[in-house]
Formats: C-alpha cells, sequence, structure tokens
C-alpha cells in the first residue's frame, strides 16, 4: 500500500536515499549518481518545504517516491512553480506512484495554492512516455531547448519545457 504525504523535514535522509538510487539508473534523473549529494537535496527540500510543494510517497519499506517545485524567489515569477523535480523508486516505476504523487501536486496546486497560475518543468525528448504523462496531466510542450542535455555516450539531445496553467474559465 503506498501512502502519499506530505514532505517533513526529518525525511530528508530518506528522500537523498532515494534520489541516489533514481539516479543510478541511466536517465534516471538529469543528475548522475554522483551529483546527488546532501547539499543538493537539502537545498531544494528547503525551498520546497519553505515556499513550495513536496510529497513523498510512503510504503511499509520506506520513501519510494518524491515530487516537489517552488517559486524562483523573485517577485515577477512568484505566481509559478518550478523546478519540478519528481524521482520514483526503479522498483516502484510502473505501479502508478507517480501518477499518485502528480495527482495530489496538482490538486493541491489546484484547491490550495490560487496564487500559483503556472506549473513548469522540463522533459527529456527521448523520454517520450514521461512527455505523454504530462500531458495526460494538463501539461503543454511550450518550445524545445535544442541540444541541451549531453547523454553518456557523448551525443545531445534536446529538453522540452513543458507548462500546466490555471484556466481562468
Amino acid at each position: 500500500m503506498v501512502k502519499v504525504r506530505e514532505t517533513q523535514a526529518s525525511d530528508q535522509d530518506a528522500v537523498y536515499s532515494l534520489y541516489r538510487r533514481v539516479a543510478s539508473v541511466p536517465g534516471g534523473l538529469a543528475r548522475l549518481e554522483e551529483e546527488v549529494d546532501a547539499a543538493y537535496v537539502a537545498g531544494f527540500l528547503g525551498a520546497a518545504l519553505d515556499r513550495g510543494l513536496s510529497f513523498v510517497a510512503e510504503t511499509d519499506a520506506g520513501i519510494v517516491g518524491e515530487i516537489h517545485a517552488y517559486p524562483p524567489g523573485l517577485f515577477c515569477f512568484a505566481h509559478v512553480l518550478s523546478e519540478l523535480t519528481i524521482a520514483v523508486d526503479p522498483g516502484a516505476q510502473g505501479g502508478g506512484v507517480g501518477r499518485r504523487l502528480f495527482e495530489r501536486f496538482m490538486q493541491t496546486v489546484r484547491d490550495q495554492r490560487p496564487a500559483v497560475q503556472r506549473v513548469e518543468l522540463i522533459a527529456r525528448e527521448s523520454n517520450l512516455r514521461a512527455i505523454q504523462f504530462y500531458e495526460s496531466l494538463g501539461f503543454e510542450r511550450e518550445g524545445v531547448f535544442r541540444d541541451r542535455i549531453r547523454n553518456l555516450d557523448g551525443s545531445v539531445e534536446s529538453d522540452i519545457p513543458m507548462a500546466w496553467i490555471r484556466s481562468l474559465d
């Protein structure tokens, strides 16, 4: 059974372990495993808990997923949640954990964060499954950052910026 709940500061070590596991799989995160350190996790969790949103998915075995985003910190972007990242343990992928996290995240934005008018994310162009998933949640492609990603084999590919924009209807 997977429970989705708001992230707490005390989850930092478990989230760090999760991100290391996800980053150990090529393409699991933009960061490589050695680029995931305690300072990185403390930074995004601090920002998300202070001014954004973060949720974890938890089972009896521990935290198996996390999602977060936060405003960039400038007044002109106060209505935007950015730096959105979702990580699901490789052993839990394909079981609906990511969808549950994302749906809870977006429901909270819609119901409890009326000042948030825009949620942004970026997806690697080769990750068609993720792009389709984000589109199913109401995100739209907004362009392309050509040749922005360098892969481990030296090849490059594009990033696809996507956004959900609150309807004014």
